[in-house]
């Protein structure tokens, strides 16, 4: 049986390919589990810094395969594509930055895989919408990490009306982080890749929490919390290599030999 995710490593990135163009990279239950052993073997490799997620073909993702969404039965029958919030909570919880390449258009339960990773690049062609009203379902799942990534007013306009819209107003909205010329795109992503295997790992995994939970906290246990954290990481054996290394004018000892 032919893959429909494939895992490919070196250089400190792992790349996870949806590999299913056939059907636009459907979030088929077979994807789905393929999709969560690829990203947990990615994760969990000791030689891997940072993990790329694309697709092959012209789509990024089309979204939940709409075959496995038929009824069986009557309403209250049809079953749910239950593997999907594993997944984007992998993603999200990562610690390990994970830039999604979208090397296409994305559609409906696509843009949840999107909004969990750390970072998200697409040509300046792609399109996306949240489609899900138009079918009379609702972008359920995939609104806790997009709300949390999109702009208030422009989520209503594009959960609530189905519109497409293309890259450049979904970086403008937060779904993206760059949209590029498509001749741009995969030095757009190594440049992101390389920058992130500057960072000490440790110290990239805490700062991926901080983005998320700081906001949240009040000023006054934020000042403190911070002010603990900050001087633990001073004295901490990554910080102190960083330290070491910039006095000596040396790269640290995480980042990767050219």
């Amino acid at each position: 049986m032919t893959a429909l995710v494939r895992l490919e490593t070196g250089g400190g990135v792992a790349t996870v390919t949806l590999d299913s163009p056939a059907n636009r990279n459907a979030l088929s239950t077979r994807l789905l589990a393929e999709l969560r052993r690829a990203l947990t073997d990615a994760i969990g490799d000791e030689a891997v810094r940072v993990v790329v997620l694309t697709g092959a073909g012209p789509v990024f993702c089309s979204g939940a395969d709409l075959k496995e969404q038929a009824p069986a039965g009557g309403p209250g029958d049809a079953p749910v594509t239950g593997a999907l919030p594993d997944v984007m909570s992998l993603i999200w919880e990562s610690p390990k930055p994970v830039i999604c390449r979208l090397n296409g258009t994305a559609r409906a339960g696509g843009l949840g895989l999107v909004a969990a990773c750390d970072f998200a690049l697409a040509p300046d062609s792609a399109t996306f919408a949240f489609s899900e009203v138009r079918l009379g379902v609702v972008p359920a799942m995939i609104s806790v990490t997009v709300l949390r990534r999109v702009e208030p007013r422009a989520a209503a306009e594009y959960f609530m009306t189905g519109e497409v819209f293309d890259a450049a107003r979904a970086a403008e909205i937060g779904l993206l982080t760059r949209a590029v010329p498509a001749e741009e795109l995969d030095a757009a992503v190594a440049r992101y890749a390389g920058m992130l295997m500057r960072g000490g790992p440790e110290a990239l995994a805490i700062t991926k929490r901080l983005v998320r939970e700081v906001p949240g906290i009040p000023v006054e246990e934020g000042m403190r919390r911070m002010a603990e954290l900050s001087a633990q990481r001073f004295t901490s054996a990554e910080g102190q290599e960083g330290l070491r290394a910039f006095m000596e004018k040396r790269p640290a000892a995480w980042v990767p030999s050219p």
